[in-house]
């Protein structure tokens, strides 16, 4: 789901950004930075151990994970599926702090991303009943939708679904609140008529919350019902998901596991439903995972089609332009339809993960060994590393793999005589923060980061080539290259695009995951008199609801507008809760984004337009209104 404002996202399979924002949660599954939770006991809700060398290891590392002195985690629940036996589930520690209420499998917690998995389902059902076609341009569902690109008009619900339509990334404004706000999707798709697409549809694919809230808007225009509705009529209820919701409004029953921060407590409202808005159990998502294990039937019901569930199931990452990272195997709704460290042990497996403001999740559905997993709970804990670990251990438990996979290394390997890489040097632009590449006299990698607070460069470290073509460094597990992607586009335009890119081992640590971290940007003509006026103002946020979770908690950060004196021509704007964007001036009154980059730093991308108010200037990004201090 969407990061923070500030939570984490599912990123699939992403490590944690080294500071997330909120426009990034609904996807990067991660420490949360909110939550300020304390320990609590365990409640125990198993059923017939099938797999118990499995639950034990599981029960004592999330007991570990509750206990953890430096950052306890004040709920977990967990569930675990074979056939259609749910063999375990349980739930750990507290679902409310200052009363010390015991979770149960009953609590709720907010699933964050691994929602999408529903506007998936929901579209497929609606290709069934023949209302839509999944390759169909979505204008011919919303004759309102617009933007700016022309090209708008080519993105289909498969684009979508897939996170490879161009929207421009995250609508943050309500996306998390403390009080239920509606209108979020209707406002999603009034702020994109005023917005350009950040890539052509189909060219790329970076996570993109914005397509699934769009399938609400469709959802909406081909039934008449909205979203949360048709969710609930049409696949919870057959499922039999008696615990699983949308909080369009406070709820007036059910058990909730709810955030504690800064000495109090809230309940976490998602108001992008589509996105990561689903508060459900372990136990519920054991009913989904048998559909999907039945080809779409359900105790004996057919809720979607066969074709429909192996439609989602199938890698849409074949057909794309650009794709520097190729183990990222995107299915519709799923993060993967091949998950890497079940890849590593020879067994394909789906993986959707979540993460909202307070909430992380994973959700593991493997066909073939009719298994799955859920377990969520309060952020804090890796949520990934624990589902690779059970998931794996099942299989070898049952016989299904006969070991498990080796681990992969984060020991540098010998130096090697390393490439030229004066052309590599310069300036680098994502969603997150500016990184600057410097080739040192000795022949080695510097890397810096912009650091926002302290408006200067913060040196990640100096790394050295080694011999399996990456630069190390001897203190980071992680390691870098650059590659260059180029080709023509299909408008005829040719292009090329290079990229600093990182290798990481997350979770479990038997595959390495490989993304882009930062586009070279080139240097423009120096900033006109407009731009130049506007450097070094700050400017507040004023149209979020004052219940909206980084006004609560984060109290309304001011953004600042500057540039890097290392990159004329740009302007760079933001704050901790935005993160820090390079922007390309289009006109005296509107800046635009500066960068395509595939999978999760180029994200949550935005433009930014300027107006005179009656007492003064407003610059308004995505649907945000900020006002100069």
């Amino acid at each position: 789901m969407p990061r923070s404002r500030h939570a984490s996202n599912a990123l699939p399979f992403s490590p944690t950004p080294s500071s997330a924002g909120r426009r990034q949660f609904l996807g990067l599954a991660g420490a949360g930075m909110l939550a300020t939770l304390l320990p609590g006991c365990g409640s125990d809700d198993s059923g017939s151990q099938l797999y118990p060398q499995t639950v034990a290891m599981g029960q004592q590392a999330i007991q570990q994970a509750i206990d953890d002195p430096a950052q306890p985690v004040a709920a977990i629940s967990v569930a675990m599926l074979k056939g259609n036996n749910v063999f375990w589930q349980q739930a750990f520690g507290v679902s409310s702090v200052p009363n010390q209420t015991k979770a149960t499998t009953q609590t709720r917690f907010n699933i964050g991303s691994v929602s999408k998995l529903f506007p998936a389902l929901a579209a497929t059902i609606l290709q069934d009943r023949g209302l839509i076609t999944l390759d169909t341009p979505i204008v011919q569902y919303l004759p309102t939708f617009t933007m700016l690109s022309p090209e708008f008009a080519k993105i289909t619900t498969r684009h979508l679904l897939s996170h490879s339509s161009g929207l421009p990334g995250t609508n943050s404004r309500n996306l998390f609140t403390f009080a239920p706000v509606p209108g979020y999707a209707a406002d999603t798709q009034s702020e994109l008529a005023n917005t350009h697409l950040k890539h052509l549809p189909g060219e790329l694919a970076v996570y993109c919350n914005d397509g699934f809230t769009m399938v609400e808007q469709i959802v909406l225009a081909r039934t008449g019902q909205s979203f949360a509705s048709f969710v609930q009529e049409n696949i919870l209820a057959p499922l039999k998901m008696t615990n699983s919701s949308y909080l369009t409004a406070v709820p007036t029953d059910g058990s909730f596991s709810y955030p504690f921060a800064q000495g109090k407590q809230y309940q976490e409202f998602v108001n992008a439903y589509a996105t990561g808005g689903l508060s459900s159990t372990p136990a519920d998502m054991m009913n989904l995972a048998q559909m999907f294990l039945g080809g779409g039937v359900f105790d004996g019901k057919r809720v979607v089609s066969a074709e429909g569930i192996a439609q989602m199931g199938t890698d849409q990452s074949t057909g794309l332009l650009i794709n520097p990272s190729p183990e990222w195997r995107w299915g519709l709704g799923w993060d993967s339809v091949q998950q890497p460290a079940l890849q590593a042990a020879g067994v394909l497996g789906w993986e959707k993960d979540g993460g909202t403001a307070f909430y992380t999740s994973e959700f593991f559905v493997v066909p073939k060994a009719q298994l799955a997993l859920m377990v969520t709970g309060n952020s804090g804990y890796d949520a990934r590393k624990l589902a690779e670990s059970l998931v794996l251990s099942a299989l070898k438990e049952d016989g299904t793999i006969a070991s498990l996979p080796a681990k992969v290394s984060t020991t540098a390997p010998p130096a090697a005589s390393g490439p030229g890489i004066a052309t590599a040097g310069g300036i680098y632009g994502n969603s997150d923060s500016p990184l600057q590449a410097i080739a040192n006299p000795d022949g080695s990698l510097q890397l810096n980061q912009w650091d926002g607070p302290s408006r200067a460069w913060k040196q990640l470290g100096a790394y050295q080539y080694r011999s399996d073509g990456w630069w190390w460094n001897g203190t980071d597990t992680a390691s870098y290259r650059f590659t260059v992607a180029s080709g023509t586009d299909e408008n005829g335009n040719a292009f090329s695009y290079r990229y600093l890119m990182k290798r990481v081992v997350p979770g479990a640590g038997y595959a390495y995951l490989t993304l882009p971290i930062g586009q070279q940007l080139a240097p423009l003509a120096a900033l006109d008199n407009a731009w130049q006026q506007r450097l070094g103002t700050q400017w507040t946020l004023t149209n979020d609801s004052p219940t909206a979770v980084p006004i609560v908690i984060l109290g309304n950060e001011p953004a600042f507008l500057t540039t890097l004196s290392e990159l004329p021509g740009y302007v760079l704007y933001g704050n901790t809760d935005l993160r820090y964007q390079l922007f390309v001036p289009l006109a005296d009154d509107r800046v635009g984004m500066s960068v395509k980059i595939p999978g999760n730093f180029g994200r949550d991308l935005y433009e930014i337009r300027f107006a005179s108010a009656g007492s003064g200037a407003t610059l308004t990004l995505g649907s945000s209104i900020y006002t100069k201090l």
